[in-house]
């Protein structure tokens, strides 16, 4: 038997990925040096206990942990990225992907997953300071690059004090298991099913974050109209208290808003460490993701703020030195 080796495009982490080819089977290979437990433990043991709980993952074929090496079941070459850019109803594909997310909330009582034959790791559990942590990405990275230390400290008090009061208002509990990175280029369909991928960094969180991730995915621009639909089909179709439901959009409001400050400085980051400029493409669409959510009026204080740290023109920047 004939085995090939070729190298997938890698994604935003320090991850490889090659195409295992062994006659007319093939597999994936994902090598991590660099924090393997979590990219390549944790990330084999979520995918098998979702697995257990009806969720499409990628069967773990083989491991060598040591290594930094384990080997998946192949999903192919197209995400549901592919097939929502083609589609006129891209909502049948939106409304497919919060069933998805619905699944995975009904799953209760998670403490902690099992990766070895008596080894167990706990899930984390997001709080105000984890959110802070993640949107500090925003300051450490975007906001000193594009205003330059002296600008970017001063502003980032002011901001970061406002965070703090918005994050307050969080009403749901972190008891779902959140996936953290729920968006169509993490999503493969295959054999009529949706195949969930990068699930490493999934967490307890608040039941509006994989909504959010997805109905406001930087990486692709959807009409309001979907927006507005897929949040309308996820509050007919979720578990929470009818008398609780008026409360989940200040949620997704405040978690979209935290969840693309982080990425503004995530893919400045990318471009400006790890020399990936391909990010920066997405920076005035993230920006404008940030202004749709701050038109809730809990917004007025920080979204003055931001307009005065960052104008629009450098909202549209996309070329950095």
């Amino acid at each position: 038997m004939q085995f090939r080796l070729k190298k997938i495009k890698s994604d935003a982490s320090f991850r490889e990925f090659y195409r295992l080819h062994k006659g007319k089977k093939t597999s994936i290979i994902v090598m991590s040096q660099k924090d393997k437990f979590r990219n390549l433990v944790v990330y084999a043991a979520i995918n098998k206990y979702l697995k257990t709980k009806g969720i499409y993952t990628p069967k773990l074929i083989s491991q060598h942990f040591d290594e930094g090496i384990i080997e998946l079941e192949d999903f192919g070459n197209k995400t549901l990225l592919d097939y929502v850019k083609k589609a006129r109803n891209k909502l049948f594909f939106y409304k497919k992907c919060i069933d998805v997310i619905l699944k995975i909330q009904k799953i209760k009582k998670i403490k902690r997953i099992k990766y070895s034959s008596n080894k167990y790791f706990n899930l984390s559990r997001y709080n105000i300071a984890s959110l802070h942590k993640e949107s500090d990405l925003f300051f450490n990275w975007y906001l000193l690059g594009v205003l330059g230390k002296k600008k970017s400290i001063r502003y980032k008090s002011m901001i970061k004090k406002e965070l703090n009061k918005i994050y307050k208002k969080i009403f749901f509990k972190n008891q779902f298991i959140v996936h953290r990175d729920f968006h169509v280029s993490n999503i493969m369909p295959k054999n009529n099913r949706l195949g969930i991928i990068d699930t490493q960094d999934a967490i307890l969180g608040n039941p509006m974050y994989d909504p959010a991730s997805l109905i406001d995915d930087v990486r692709i621009k959807v009409p309001n109209k979907v927006k507005t639909k897929t949040y309308q089909y996820y509050i007919k179709n979720c578990s929470i208290k009818k008398k609780q439901i008026p409360l989940l959009k200040n949620d997704f409001d405040i978690l979209s808003i935290q969840r693309n400050l982080k990425i503004l400085g995530i893919f400045y980051r990318l471009f400006k460490r790890d020399n990936k400029p391909q990010y920066l493409k997405y920076l005035p669409y993230t920006w404008s993701l940030i202004e749709l959510r701050m038109k809730n009026k809990i917004f007025n204080n920080l979204k003055k703020i931001l307009k005065n740290a960052v104008n629009n023109k450098i909202r549209k920047k996309i070329n950095f030195k």
